[in-house]
């Protein structure tokens, strides 16, 4: 048993590893699809592309899938809803928001744009609590589900309302392409920028993610076996939001994710959370690389990640709801 589990962990830990560094390789220098070796090691352009660009960007692939998938699957258990994605509680829309607004009538420096996008995503989740503390009736996951849906509309009337008033030749571009989503500008700064967040949010959710079980129980129930539901909800909520809204501000908006990654998951380890959970942190990391690794390669311009993720995930959850097995199980 201990020699599964040690293994279990070894395949979990390298196969994004593994994944990574064969796409250091992938691109379209010195010729599409592949890099030889022989570049990298003697041609400096090709050790400036390879350290410079693609290593930072790949990185952030990973925790990107990683942090979409893992919040992904800590909602799903909290509202207890297969359906739930990280933007759920207008986290996404608050981001999309908050990076329009920053292009319209600020800057389109990375940097700030970043900042105001990971802003407004929190004043999202913060404005969801709130009005789900207001709303009279229903649990406490029925208001914040409500609110949360109330929220997202809000910000994306006030994204329409942006883009209705951007520059068509100049800021409106800006805008689209941003909430394309696509990692095309991100360097080591942005890098170290979302790190710090990612891996202190992905520690806490990966250490507490046995808890799940229980709160994915009713309050009373949960309440009962001794779980301070309250204060432990908000913890993993807050880490999820957290991570969600740093990884957005970078990469703009990139769906699907979140949703398909922790469903492959429960059909790999099952349904206990502290099983499914590192899955999906490892897988959402490999889909993360591979979905930019299609996106630099497969024309080339390059395609918004956010649309290779779409595709890939949306023809992912057709198979997996028309396969046999899922029509037994149900």
């Amino acid at each position: 048993m201990k020699n599964n589990k040690n293994l279990t962990a070894f395949v979990l830990v390298v196969t994004p590893l593994i994944v990574l560094g064969i796409s250091l390789f992938i691109g379209r220098y010195p010729k599409p699809l592949l890099m030889p070796l022989s570049v990298l090691l003697h041609d400096q352009l090709g050790q400036n592309l390879v350290y410079n660009l693609r290593l930072p960007r790949l990185i952030t692939s990973a925790l990107l899938g990683m942090s979409l998938a893992t919040a992904g699957g800590v909602m799903q258990m909290l509202f207890r809803n297969p359906l739930v994605e990280p933007g759920f509680l207008g986290v996404t829309q608050g981001a999309g928001f908050g990076a329009a607004l920053s292009i319209l009538f600020l800057t389109t420096a990375p940097l700030v744009v970043e900042l105001s996008a990971a802003g407004f995503a929190i004043i999202g989740l913060l404005l969801s609590y709130f009005i789900a503390r207001r709303i009279r009736f229903g649990g406490w996951v029925l208001r914040l589900v409500l609110s949360g849906i109330a929220v997202s509309a809000i910000f994306s009337a006030g994204l329409g309302i942006l883009k209705y008033m951007a520059d068509p030749t100049s800021q409106l571009p800006e805008i689209v392409f941003w909430l394309l989503g696509g990692l095309w500008s991100v360097t080591w700064t942005d890098l170290w920028y979302i790190l710090p967040v990612v891996v202190i949010g992905l520690v806490i959710i990966y250490l507490m993610r046995w808890r799940l079980n229980l709160l994915s129980l009713s309050d009373e129930t949960a309440f009962s076996l001794g779980v301070a539901v309250g204060r432990e909800r908000t913890l993993l909520l807050a880490a999820s939001v957290a991570i969600t809204a740093v990884v957005v501000s970078v990469a703009g908006i990139v769906g699907w994710i979140g949703l398909i990654i922790p469903h492959i998951a429960r059909r790999i380890a099952g349904a206990n959370a502290a099983s499914f959970i590192p899955v999906s942190m490892s897988l959402g990391a490999v889909f993360g690389i591979i979905c930019d690794d299609l996106a630099r390669v497969l024309t080339t311009g390059e395609v918004p990640l956010g649309i290779i993720t779409s595709l890939i995930g949306a023809v992912i959850f057709l198979i997996m709801m028309t396969s046999r097995s899922m029509r037994i199980a149900r």
